[in-house]
């Protein structure tokens, strides 16, 4: 599955990590291509290298999200 992070945080400060399938995936622009993972876990920490607040969205990755 190709995973996408949020380049604008949340208002928690969070760039939240999609799945290209996810009904929030930002658009083009607001986004950034992390790579083809099998599990968001591996995916979030692949965001965290640029975004150390990354976070899994609570839509799509939910076994990563942290409240």
């Amino acid at each position: 599955m190709k995973y996408y992070v949020n380049k604008n945080a949340q208002s928690n400060g969070d760039h939240e990590v999609h799945k290209e399938t996810c009904i929030y995936l930002p658009r083009l622009e607001n986004r950034k291509y992390l790579g083809d993972f099998t599990n968001c876990r591996d995916a979030v920490k692949e965001a965290k290298k640029t975004y150390p607040t990354a976070n899994g969205c609570k839509t799509c990755s939910n076994e990563c999200h942290t409240s």
